[in-house]
Parts: structure tokens; sequence; C-alpha cells
């Protein structure tokens, strides 16, 4: 039997300072949780952003 593929699914980025939704993108499930520095609308600058599901 062939194995099955993993399927991408969706996560969100979420801003740690304010907990805005701010980005979202596709990625296959598994490995370590994204922690990613990225600009945020609201506080006007680069803050750190945690990977969630919704």
């Amino acid at each position: 039997m062939a194995k099955s593929k993993k399927k991408a699914e969706t996560v969100f980025l979420v801003c740690e300072e304010t907990g805005d939704y701010n980005y979202s993108l596709r990625r296959k499930p598994g490995g370590e949780k994204l922690k990613v520095k990225k600009y945020s609308p609201r506080l006007r600058r680069h803050t750190v952003h945690n990977e969630k599901k919704k």
C-alpha cells in the first residue's frame, strides 16, 4: 500500500503583543512552531509573531 501524503494545513501568525491574527500561511504539519519577527500594522513596527492554529 502507498503511504498517505500529509496535506498542507492553514496556520496563522499571531502578534505576541496585541494578539492580532496578521498573517496566514499554508504548511505541512509537523516540525517546530514558527516564531518570526513580522510587521504589526496596529503598532506600526516589527514584533514577534507565533504560529497558531485557529
